[in-house]
């Protein structure tokens, strides 16, 4: 049992600079930092939740929901700040664990992050494909159903492949993109202002209504049915906001290949969060304040509200917006994804192969190849738009892991250098524990069964390959593989 609760030293986890053949190099700087987390927080959602939540969930409420959902974000993110600025490596919430709680619970972490982040690039890369389609329908044009496959599958591609031709590369690319993201995103907050009736604000509450159908979270299993409204609607509208800003844990995996990691990476978290939720924030008072939430429609709600109040070019606008949102995403998805996976098998964890970091493009290319093939096969072959929540779960629960992180290495390791400290700790990761687990229970039942199973067969996976090739598994002075040195881990 001790082999399986084995801890990674904090030296090895943090000596990682070292220009040996398994580290990477220094790319990011400060502003690229919140580049890439606006990159993948803000996606197509930013011109739906809150049309969706408002009209079957809190109504003009959904603007608390907003601030409710950014607050317990804020907790998580503060989380990471601190793990991220002490332990600078690719390996985000997986390395933390493997220092803080030991071998086992870093693979199921790790585990957790690899059906985050791929079934989160295989569910945008579809969802991609229909808003194209989509956005091509609105000029007029007919385009037939079978297109979607093609867009896919020409995504992922075209995306594996800049990821895999390097860090700057596809830091380049970001850049382009989120400042012509951010101006479809001002366009429509600047000219939805000139359009508000202050009137569709109401009191910001509605009463609570029970709602006629089967309990499908676990908080409405409990209750012993639906509700929608009131406080408790506004509270569930939290939680489904919630999902729209996470990504800003993905920064975290940049860590090793950030200049200043220590200080960088926490201030581009932070900061990338927050500016999403002022954004946020400014789209959902444009949504809600244009069109009464009793009459805001289902299927594009913000298209819907300007095409009500007479601005029907905005619809075009709000498109483009959607595509390259849900680019971006697609994009720090496949790097958040490539860095976890080439940390996780540079630990031994997964076949060390993986780790090999490319001489000419200076990037774990053949790792990246791999992920954007198993995206193309589950975009392709597998409904995964109708098994999203897998991908919040994930998440969620790598942030409790964070959350406690903090805490217990306050006290088992208080002598490690700390870029950032979590304020009035340990209360606020408590808070974050707290609020993570309120939005977990209010995910479905069946996403519960079906992480369950997916934990289940991750831990037979560990107990089969991972534990016995671990590096913490292998003596110090065995003789290194063949055709690669030993390097410091």
């Amino acid at each position: 049992m001790s082999t399986i609760l084995r801890r990674l030293p904090p030296s090895e986890a943090t000596g990682l600079r070292t220009g040996a053949r398994h580290s990477l190099s220094e790319v990011y700087r400060p502003a690229d930092l919140v580049v890439l987390g606006l990159g993948v927080i803000i996606g197509a959602g930013i011109f739906s939740v809150a049309g969706e939540q408002a009209q079957t969930t809190a109504g003009p409420g959904v603007i608390l929901s907003f601030m409710i959902a950014g607050i317990a974000c804020l907790l998580a993110c503060l989380c990471y700040a601190e793990l991220s600025s002490t332990m600078p490596t690719s390996g985000s919430a997986y390395t933390f664990t493997y220092v803080i709680f030991g071998e086992v619970w870093a693979w199921i972490i790790g585990w957790a992050l690899i059906l985050e982040l791929q079934f989160a690039a295989a569910v945008v890369a579809r969802a991609w494909a229909s808003i194209a389609v989509k956005a091509v329908a609105d000029f007029g044009v007919r385009v037939p159903q079978s297109v979607d496959d093609v867009l896919v599958l020409v995504i992922l591609v075209l995306l594996t492949g800049i990821v895999a031709l390097g860090a700057r590369v596809g830091l380049r690319a970001l850049w382009i993109m989120v400042s012509a993201k951010l101006l479809a995103i001002g366009a429509v907050i600047v000219v939805g202002l000139t359009h508000i009736d202050v009137a569709n604000y109401g009191d910001f509450y509605v009463e609570p209504k029970v709602l006629p159908v089967r309990p499908r979270t676990v908080i409405e299993l409990f209750a012993g049915h639906g509700m929608a409204f009131g406080w408790f609607g506004v509270f569930a509208a939290a939680s489904a906001i919630a999902f729209a800003y996470i990504g800003f844990d993905i920064v975290a995996t940049s860590a090793e290949e950030s200049v200043n990691a220590p200080k960088a990476v926490p201030k581009g978290m932070i900061r990338s969060l927050v500016i999403a939720t002022v954004i946020y924030l400014a789209v959902a008072l444009v949504m809600v304040g244009m069109v009464s939430y009793t009459k805001i429609s289902g299927d594009a709600p913000l298209s819907s509200a300007f095409r009500a109040v007479g601005v029907d070019w905005m619809v075009h606008v709000i498109d483009a917006g959607a595509v390259l949102g849900l680019t971006t995403v697609i994009l720090v998805l496949i790097v958040g994804q490539t860095r976890v996976l080439f940390s996780m098998a540079r630990d031994g964890l997964i076949p060390r192969g993986l780790a090999t970091v490319s001489r000419r493009y200076h990037t774990p290319t053949r790792v990246t190849l791999l992920i954007g093939f198993i995206a193309i096969v589950l975009a392709e072959f597998v409904p995964v738009l109708t098994m999203q929540e897998l991908v919040v779960i994930g998440t969620l629960f790598a942030f409790l892991f964070v959350a406690a992180g903090v805490i217990v290495m306050r006290r088992r390791m208080p002598h490690l250098e700390r870029g950032f400290r979590v304020p009035l700790s340990p209360l606020l990761p408590a808070l974050s524990l707290v609020a993570t687990l309120w939005l977990m229970l209010n995910l479905r039942v069946l996403t519960w069964a079906w992480f369950v199973l997916w934990m289940a067969f991750g831990l037979l996976v560990y107990l089969l390959y991972g534990r016995r090739h671990s590096l913490l598994a292998t003596p110090r002075d065995a003789p290194a593989e063949p055709g690669r040195g030993r390097h410091r881990r």
